[in-house]
């Protein structure tokens, strides 16, 4: 009998315990893996795939002439994403610009929790960009390596979800260009910030801002920061975005160093991104 009361006394003790770690549950800051342009701190779940459908009209300048940007020159990018485990994924994908073809990996360290035990979540995410274009266009063929195609761009994803509708996110990033223009560098470093606000039910209000903090060499190159504001709509299969922004390229090493349209000229575009789950 005393063994017995020993035992139900332990069962009560470590009971409100257990069910204390169980309704600790992680906190998905973000619905999907990208937010914009750039990734979130949210990877697939275990075993589902992802199909991503990026599309990157034309600047609104030239107005009716080219429908806003609709007929004018346009840049796409196909990417697949795969849950290893909860926290681990490995993506691939194909750009048009620059013929991009890009291998990324993230991985979640840490993930914010219920009970605020852990209060951020932080993420890895890092690619490396192959451009497939002709050799030619990268300088003397005396000086041409096959390796001049890679590039390799390195994000730590800082996020917090605050109360159930806003999520923020921060992250500093590194980028290195293995060949690089006349009076460009080859290193290059800057931060993203993100955010993301639920409106009501599925529907929610995006926005981005990227920044370089390096210059080129050549001061006059250097690269316009980034803006972003757009809608997201969000199923448990299907997330669709659409937005405003003014850079055209997709893969971030680009983006960050070389985008030239300016805010401040209203250099602006349509840009949509589709996330179909399976």
């Amino acid at each position: 009998m005393k063994k017995i009361a020993i035992s139900v006394i332990l069962v009560l003790i470590t009971f409100p315990a257990f069910c204390q770690d169980n309704d600790d549950y992680p906190v998905r800051v973000f619905e999907t893996s990208i937010l914009i342009d750039n990734q979130t701190v949210a990877t697939p779940f275990k075993g589902l795939l992802e199909f991503e459908i990026h599309h990157r009209f034309g600047t609104l300048n030239n107005g009716i002439d080219d429908l806003f940007g609709i007929w004018a020159p346009a840049n796409i990018r196909l990417g697949l994403n795969y849950g290893i485990t909860d926290r681990l994924m490995i993506g691939i994908g194909t750009a048009k610009n620059y013929k991009a073809q890009d291998l990324a990996v993230k991985f979640a360290i840490l993930q914010q929790t219920s009970s605020g035990s852990v209060p951020v979540s932080l993420s890895y995410y890092g690619n490396i960009g192959i451009n497939l274009l002709n050799q030619n266009t990268f300088g003397p063929a005396h000086d041409w390596r096959e390796i001049h195609r890679l590039s390799y761009f390195n994000q730590i994803l800082v996020a917090r979800q605050f109360g159930t509708k806003l999520s923020l996110q921060l992250a500093p990033t590194f980028i290195w260009l293995n060949a690089v223009e006349v009076d460009y560098r080859n290193a290059h470093y800057g931060i993203s910030a993100g955010a993301r606000y639920n409106v009501t039910g599925s529907h929610s209000i995006i926005a981005e801002y990227d920044q370089l903090f390096s210059s080129q060499k050549d001061e006059s190159l250097n690269a316009k920061p980034q803006l972003a504001l757009g809608w997201e709509i969000g199923t448990a299969t299907h997330a669709f975005q659409i937005f405003f922004a003014n850079y055209k390229d997709i893969l971030g090493q680009y983006n960050f160093v070389y985008n030239q349209n300016s805010i401040s000229e209203g250099e602006f575009l349509i840009g949509l991104n589709v996330t179909v789950r399976f």
